[in-house]
């Protein structure tokens, strides 16, 4: 099935009941922090993500058919997960303080994509509907947040979004980079960011 088919037959398909649109949120959550908690070299199986999620093996294949649906999924809720927390944490902060917040949902974006997006890429190509939207939310998310710091002037005018996707991704490519860790970085590029 092309990405164009499977994305008209979701389209398409009638609302799920509650308890089953329950058991696809659970399944999403539960691929995310499965892959968040493995090392990047491990093969996350399918009965893995089942188990977590605390259903079935015949639960998943009922909301995802196959692998690269489940890592579609999980992959386009990160994404819209950026554009959410860009809207939500924009009236209730500071410019720069929304920025370092939604950096810290960037780095766990980062590190999911890092376990799914080579398989994603190889499956649908860099120049897909998923990635060429992915992109579009991220530099959009990005630019407003950043933007945002530079016009109230908290956060240096030298460096781009793209510049601060790209050193805060980066750190997260990094072998073993845990929670704590992650958090002490992003001290420090907002450090580096700020003006004063």
């Amino acid at each position: 099935m092309t990405e164009t088919a499977r994305r008209d037959a979701v389209a398409e398909a009638p609302k799920l009941r509650a308890d089953a649109a329950r058991n696809r949120a659970r399944l999403v959550e539960a691929a995310r922090e499965v892959f968040l908690a493995a090392s990047p070299d491990a093969e996350v199986s399918l009965e893995q993500i089942a188990k977590a999620a605390g259903v079935g093996i015949g639960t998943l294949y009922r909301h995802f058919p196959t692998r690269l649906d489940l890592l579609e999924a999980v992959y386009r809720e990160e994404v819209d997960g950026l554009q959410k927390a860009t809207e939500r944490l924009v009236p209730g902060h500071t410019p720069v303080e929304a920025l370092e917040l939604w950096l810290e949902v960037f780095a766990d974006y980062a590190a999911t994509k890092k376990h799914i997006f080579h398989e994603l890429i190889e499956a649908t190509g860099r120049d897909s509907e998923l990635m060429t939207h992915s992109r579009a939310v991220l530099t959009g998310a990005a630019e407003t947040m950043v933007g945002r710091a530079q016009e109230a002037g908290q956060v240096r005018s030298d460096v781009s979004a793209p510049d601060v996707i790209r050193l805060v991704g980066g750190c997260t490519m990094m072998p073993n980079f845990d929670r704590e860790q992650q958090r002490r970085i992003l001290k420090v590029v907002m450090d580096g960011l700020r003006t004063s």
